[in-house]
């Protein structure tokens, strides 16, 4: 019976291992959807997080303000113009958090100015 059971064990695959080695990636979070919670999933090789997000492809159908932080008196990063893609990785009561690719940030807009949200 034990003669079976490390047969088995051995015809399995090997599983793939991963080693901690050299530096590590600087990640900005200005430019790299990243939080301490959640980030987008194209980065889940180079940073560690809880939580990661698939992008959602949206257009701002309205301009709206990308901001650091959720609150509407944070500090604007840039004004999206109307037609502008955004990649929504979490929608909050209020705005959504993403990337705006063409301008290679990551933010808070106002969710009711992307199509698929508002």
């Amino acid at each position: 019976m034990w003669e079976k059971a490390s047969q088995a064990e051995s015809a399995a695959p090997p599983h793939k291992s991963f080693a901690l080695t050299g530096r590590s990636v600087a990640i900005d979070p200005l430019h790299n959807a990243v939080r301490p919670d959640l980030a987008d999933i194209r980065l889940a090789e180079y940073v560690f997080a809880p939580h990661y997000a698939a992008p959602m492809p949206c257009t701002l159908t309205t301009a709206a303000t990308l901001r650091a932080a959720t609150s509407s008196d944070s500090e604007a990063l840039v004004e999206l113009q109307a037609g502008e893609p955004f990649e929504c990785l979490e929608v909050l009561r209020e705005v959504a958090w993403g990337v705006a690719p063409d301008r290679r940030l990551a933010g808070y807009v106002d969710r009711r100015a992307l199509d698929r949200l508002s």
